[in-house]
């Protein structure tokens, strides 16, 4: 989960209660967010610097990766607060500023939005804030800008229409932000190579016959996307209008980055939480829009479902009250049987009655939900034999120092082929026949990826990093009448200085000696496992086995471990050696 570092003594001003430790982190999990550390008492904290508070935000909760959006739900939450009216100025589309999207940006990043906001006031936190919420959005949401990237620009030093055009490098040159001298499109690479921050992000247009810029009506460059703006347009505390563009090539994740970035610091514009929209007119399609929509999104639910999960006996107006804390509107509707739930536009994660009903029983109090047995149970449980076997191989990772970690089991097409430099031989991946964005292509057919970002979202913690993930992949199977079938594997990763190859090692020969398998000659005939070198472009040539088991007579290859090649490391944004093992658990059982 995300961690957001903010300044304890101004939370609590903002929420006009002083907290101690103990009283805030109950608040934090009632919330469901979780207090992961407070500096008060931290002797290594600056003398000169305020204590922090580190909080974890849920995966989902995009409208509150920073101090505005923790502030504003959880005084919504205690009843300080109603829930923001977001809204759009009201301009005639005549005359509004207009962003034009050229045709050549298919070949790149085809999509674009626009916003204002006017008449701002920074303070210094909430300058830091605004530009740290960027960065948390680029680095989960937008998956490291590929999805989507944010430019924000000082209104009053540049001048509209504005275009979104993608242009040949060589015809680009301008002076990129914090620095003094023009660059061309055509050296901006070999420029920002070393760059600890802009490195990362140079592999989206390398090799690209066309970049794509955002240029006003006097034909200046305002940034080029996703790698930097321009220094012309670079926004101060003295900024006062903030023109914001964002490029994109998943128009989902567009819509929403846009609706959280200009929502969670409309509040600091003179009309507080109103936004100027941008006409956004595409040319590759015929189409205009206005940015940002702002849309509230309204849903039917059943009470008896929202009851019955949560076991409660609520009447429809009571559940209405339970999710105005969690900023929703809600009112009873016409059907007594349903509630009618208006979703606001920063709760991009509610898709479902499911998550109006967690939020209902946020709400009321996890702990304070009726406790009951099953009335209807006529069966008796046990583990299956793999989650068994499974949990024997958790609890002797845990005991070996490793953190267990849960990805989710669908990722990109490219996170689990071209990025683990491996070849979709289009019999192996079960593929989603129509992805809602470019993360949920495919269902996994290995625990890589999802291990790799763990890492890649972990980067600041102490190293060496040491995870482990036993769960499912998903691997086509035409002799079953799903065409498909589940496999449980453990897989294992050391992020850090060095390679780790001898750690993962070792934890492949502690884990295998506790399921009473030895390590056997390759020749011989005995039951037991050995490894043998491979040459594959996952790895580094050379640091790689293929893990072989003899059982009964029977010899399988049942998985691998090595060090990662250093291009699948630069796929992930790591800059340390991995050392990976993945092996199928059910050949032992």
């Amino acid at each position: 989960m995300p961690t957001i570092v903010v300044d304890k003594y101004r939370l609590f001003e903002a929420l006009g209660e002083q907290f101690t430790e103990e009283t805030f982190q109950q608040l934090c999990f009632d919330f469901g967010i979780e207090l992961d550390k407070d500096t008060e008492d931290d002797a290594s904290r600056p003398k000169d610097q305020a204590p922090e508070l580190h909080i974890e935000i849920p995966a989902n909760r995009y409208d509150m990766l920073c101090f505005e959006g923790i502030a504003i739900h959880l005084n919504i939450f205690r009843g300080k607060l109603a829930t923001p009216n977001w809204r759009l100025a009201d301009i005639p589309e005549d005359k509004m500023q207009t962003l034009t999207i050229t045709k050549e940006t298919e070949q790149v990043r085809p999509y674009a939005a626009g916003a204002i906001l006017r008449n701002i006031k920074f303070t210094q936190a909430s300058y830091d804030s605004f530009i740290a919420l960027q960065d948390k959005l680029h680095q989960n949401l937008a998956r490291q800008r590929t999805l989507v990237a944010i430019g924000t620009h000082d209104l009053d030093t540049i001048q509209g229409p504005f275009t979104y055009e993608a242009v040949p490098p060589k015809d680009i040159n301008f002076v990129p932000l914090n620095q003094t001298q023009q660059i061309n499109g055509e050296d901006l690479m070999s420029f920002y190579e070393n760059d600890r921050h802009l490195g990362r992000y140079l592999h989206i247009l390398r090799d690209k016959p066309v970049y794509p810029v955002i240029l006003d009506a006097n034909r200046t460059i305002c940034s080029l996307p996703p790698i930097i703006n321009s220094e012309r347009s670079k926004i101060t505390l003295e900024t006062k209008n903030v023109f914001i563009d964002m490029t994109a090539t998943d128009q989902t994740k567009l819509d929403i980055v846009c609706n959280i970035m200009v929502a969670m610091f409309s509040q600091y514009c003179a009309e507080p939480f109103t936004i100027e929209p941008v006409k956004v007119i595409s040319e590759h399609n015929g189409t205009t829009r206005v940015t940002p929509s702002l849309a509230t999104r309204t849903m039917e639910v059943e009470v008896d479902y929202l009851n019955g999960v949560c076991g409660l006996n609520e009447s429809p107006a009571s559940i209405a009250k339970l999710l105005s804390k969690m900023a929703y509107t809600a009112e009873p509707s016409q059907d007594p049987k349903l509630i009618k739930v208006t979703v606001p536009p920063t709760r991009a994660d509610v898709l479902h009655p499911c998550d109006v009903m967690e939020d209902v029983a946020i709400a009321y109090g996890f702990n304070s939900l009726p406790r009951s047995s099953p009335n209807r149970s006529v069966t008796i449980g046990k583990a299956l034999p793999i989650n068994k076997l499974s949990d024997i191989v958790r609890n002797e990772c845990a005991m070996a120092g490793w953190i267990e970690v849960m990805p989710l089991i669908l990722c990109s097409h490219e996170e689990n082929f071209e990025w683990l430099n491996r070849v979709d031989d289009g019999k192996t991946a079960v593929k989603l026949a129509n992805p809602r964005t470019v993360e949920y292509q495919v269902a996994r057919t290995s625990l890589l990826p999802g291990l790799l970002k763990t890492l890649s979202e972990n980067k600041a913690m102490r190293l060496p990093l040491q995870i482990v993930e036993n769960a499912d992949v998903v691997l086509k199977d035409e002799s079953l009448e799903r065409r498909a079938r589940n496999e449980r594997r453990w897989g294992a990763a050391h992020y850090g200085k060095t390679s780790g190859f001898e750690v993962v090692h070792g934890l492949l020969d502690r884990v295998m000696t506790m399921l009473r398998f030895n390590f056997v000659d390759e020749e011989g005939q005995d039951d037991g496992y050995f490894i043998k070198e491979i040459d594959e472009p996952t790895f580094f040539k050379g640091r790689a086995a293929a893990i072989y088991v003899r059982l009964d007579g029977k010899l399988q290859r049942v998985g691998e471990l090595g060090v990662l090649h250093p291009t699948v490391l630069e796929k992930f944004d790591l800059r340390y050696p991995v050392s990976t093992l993945e092996i199928n658990l059910e050949v032992f059982l």
